[in-house]
Formats: structure tokens, sequence, C-alpha cells
């Protein structure tokens, strides 16, 4: 009997082979042979893990790809429907404005931003990853950590918040995705971009635990982007974790094999321990090349 790990991981190939196919036709045989199982079957575990019919899930994807290149480029209305798959620039036209109540040619006048499908089981995973929903690999796959503790002078937040989101998909769902692209206009930054976990302490109320920021000095007086605020952040010390280079396919892995290795890190040991009320928890973006990074407050005993 399967289980649900197993479910999981054939959906995860299925996922793969459509996401590395995007821009080609996709048959149900070649899903289920990504999948390892008959069509029928191979359909039928994709739907109960996300949620969705492949065909469903690949059209869903497609348009978003095809919004995305629209909003990123100036290729034709037409050009980018051929692209993905669709037969005619009318049918095209038709399948956007039912995901996104918004014909493409007005999508990319407008500058509207379409709430894009993300491939639900990444989402889904993080979600249920960071609730404890799935436990600890046996074993883990990260070589070295490199730990650290850094002092964090006085400085500011520029922020938006969200409504409930307690983790980055959630955040996008309530915020959008291009928040973390109007940070990194922001002068005079004193670092890139970050998620953030915020203390109750700096938490509006009715606001979410998770958002996004950018910290600059605290002394700053520059412009604030509107619709975000400015906040400011005591001294601290963070307890910064950095994974091994990965591969940008294995990003889940990365982080949750980090995130394996900071549940059962005792800083005790080195004279130290959680301070999660006296700075937010960060991460920063998953980038191959570098690791997985993200810092937790400390303070010395």
């Amino acid at each position: 009997m399967l289980t649900q790990w197993d479910k999981i991981k054939t959906a995860q190939r299925m996922q793969e082979h459509i996401e590395a196919h995007l821009a080609e036709k996709i048959t149900m045989t070649e899903l289920a042979r990504a999948g390892g199982y008959s069509p029928w079957h191979a359909a039928r575990l994709f739907k109960e893990v996300t949620g969705k019919a492949p065909f469903e899930y690949i059209r869903q994807r497609r348009l978003s790809a095809a919004a995305k290149r629209l909003r990123d480029t100036r290729c034709k209305v037409v050009d980018v429907a051929f692209d993905f798959v669709f037969d005619s620039h009318e049918g095209f036209t038709r399948a956007f404005f039912r995901q996104f109540g918004i014909s493409p040619s007005r999508f990319r006048k407008s500058g509207s931003a379409a709430e894009l499908f993300l491939p639900p089981q990444l989402r889904d995973w993080y979600t249920r990853r960071q609730r404890g929903e799935i436990p600890m690999a046996e074993k883990t796959n990260l070589q070295t950590v490199f730990v650290q503790v850094l002092e964090r002078p006085a400085r500011k937040l520029i922020l938006k918040r969200g409504q409930e989101a307690d983790h980055y998909f959630a955040y996008c769902e309530e915020v959008g995705c291009e928040v973390w692209e109007e940070l990194s206009k922001v002068s005079d930054a004193l670092g890139e971009p970050m998620g953030l976990w915020l203390p109750e302490g700096l938490r509006a109320p009715g606001s979410s635990r998770y958002v996004q920021g950018v910290e600059v000095a605290a002394d700053y007086s520059g412009e604030v982007p509107a619709g975000f605020e400015i906040i400011e952040l005591p001294p601290c010390k963070m307890m910064v974790f950095q994974g091994p280079p990965f591969e940008d396919r294995d990003f889940e892995q990365a982080i949750s094999s980090l995130w394996d290795v900071m549940a059962s890190y005792r800083p005790q040991t080195y004279g130290f321990e959680w301070a999660d009320d006296d700075a937010p928890r960060f991460q920063l973006r998953p980038e191959g090349y570098r690791g997985y990074i993200e810092g937790r407050p400390v303070h010395r005993l």
C-alpha cells in the first residue's frame, strides 16, 4: 500500500515533467511514465495530492507562465499563445480571461498583478513542514552547516504586512509576489530583501506574523514605497545558519534539511539561548550557489 509520502513523490515527479515541458504537448501516457504508474492510477494519485486533474493543472500552469511572459517581455500575445501550446489567439484569450478575469492585452497594458498559479504541492509541503506535519528526515543530506553569531545594530525595517500569513506562500497569496521587487529598489538598503517572522511585539493588530522587508540604517530618512511602512529594530544578536550549495531543483530538501538542523540545535552549548522576542527571525531567498540561509535571534546566557 502506498504511503502518503510515496503519493507525494509520485505527483512531484509528474509535476517536474510538466514544468520541464510546459511549452510542449504533454500526454497522459508521458505523465504516467514519469509517475511510474498506469495512466488511470497516475491521474488519480495526482489529483489526490494536488487537488487538480492533470490537464486542469497543466492549463493553469501554462496560463500563469504565459501571464508572466506577457508581464516581463514585449512578445506578441499571439506568439505567447502558440508558445504555450494554445491552438489559436481566440482560444488563449478565452482561457486567460476565465483564469484571471482580464484579457491578455488588457493585462499587459494595465500592469495588473494577476494571481499566478504556483505548483500547489510546493506550497502545501512548505506549510505542512513548518507545522511539523512532515517529520524530520531520518538522515540529512547536509554535510556542513556554517553557523555564526552576528551583532546587529539598531536599524529600521521597511516592510509590507499581510493579514494572516505565517509563511512565504500564504503571504504571496495575500499580498502578491511583487513585494520583493519593490524592496529591491530601496536605495541605501543594508542588505537584500528578506522574509521575516515577526515577534508579537512588532506585529500590528490584525496583521500577519510573516512579512517581507529590507533593513535600512537607523537614521534612514529616504522614501518608503507606497503601501509599505517603516519600523525600528533594536540592537540584537542573530545566530545565522547557512547550508551548502544545492541544485535549484533540490531547494525543498535544502530548506527542510536546514530546518531539521535548527530544530535540534542547542545554542546553550555555545553560551546562547533563543531570543525570539528580541527581533524577527529571517530567511533569505534560496539561492543554490550559496545555500539556504536563515537567522534566529539569540542572547547570551
